[in-house]
């Protein structure tokens, strides 16, 4: 491993964010010490099943959730990965974050792996829609074209993603000369397969993380910290002569 690049070339970048990211904004995680998975059971909230048993608390959740970011704002790393993108110009975003905070910070080529907290979908006819209402002022919501419930558009354990992002997000790895993995615990399939099928294509890999993951073994650079501290830094060693520094 080195930390050369003087031989590469940054673009095409594929950036690669999980909840770490979104953590310095006041968004509750998942996994590891204090996520939500720890407190609440996922097959009660987050599958299709509980959704179909109890459609009322599954929206419950997710309208306490909804609340829980609105009063989140963009962090360093978010504002920062939308300058980056500004600068380099062939920048592509993958994120597993359903918070929409990529996009609020500036970002414009975002992938949403997982779906967003900010659409609602019918769960009869094919109606997707975003209401960034809260709070929601029925729960649960219904379809505006046809009266069903309307549920998350997120992805929920057992259900696939959209093939379409997946296929997007693929591509982009494959063509990547440069990739970031922010925040991600690398768990999650097919999230944690993306830098996997990057590096296969040659591209150096760079993790950032508070801790070591599954895939430090595997990538060409390790940082360590806060992703808006850590992303900074790496930023600032890499930058091409030609970007001005923000």
């Amino acid at each position: 491993m080195t930390d050369s690049y003087e031989e590469a070339t940054l673009t095409p970048l594929v950036v690669l964010t999980g909840a770490g990211v979104s953590a310095e904004s006041g968004v509750p995680t998942f996994r590891g010490a204090g996520g939500l998975w720890r407190r609440y059971r996922a097959q009660d909230l987050a599958t299709p099943a509980a959704f179909q048993r109890d459609p009322r608390l599954v929206w419950e959740f997710y309208a306490w959730r909804r609340e829980v970011v609105a009063g989140c704002r963009p962090n360093a790393a978010h504002r920062l990965l939308a300058e980056m993108e500004r600068a380099l110009g062939d920048l592509t975003l993958i994120t597993q974050n359903v918070d929409g905070l990529h996009q609020e910070a500036g970002s414009r080529k975002v992938l949403e792996l997982h779906g967003s907290l900010w659409r609602l979908r019918c769960t009869r006819c094919p109606h997707r829609w975003e209401d960034r209402q809260v709070p929601l002022p029925e729960l649960p919501p219904r379809c505006s074209r046809c009266g069903a419930l309307a549920r998350p558009d997120v992805v929920w354990f057992g259900e696939p993603l959209d093939p379409e992002v997946v296929e997007e997000a693929i591509a982009a790895c494959q063509r990547a000369r440069t990739m970031l993995v922010i925040g991600t615990s690398a768990q999650v399939s097919p999230a944690a397969d993306l830098p996997l099928i990057a590096a296969g294509r040659g591209a150096r890999v760079v993790e950032i993380n508070l801790e070591d993951t599954p895939l430090t073994p595997m990538v060409d650079e390790a940082l360590r910290g806060p992703a808006t501290e850590a992303l900074r830094t790496w930023w600032e060693r890499v930058r091409p002569p030609n970007v001005q520094r923000m």
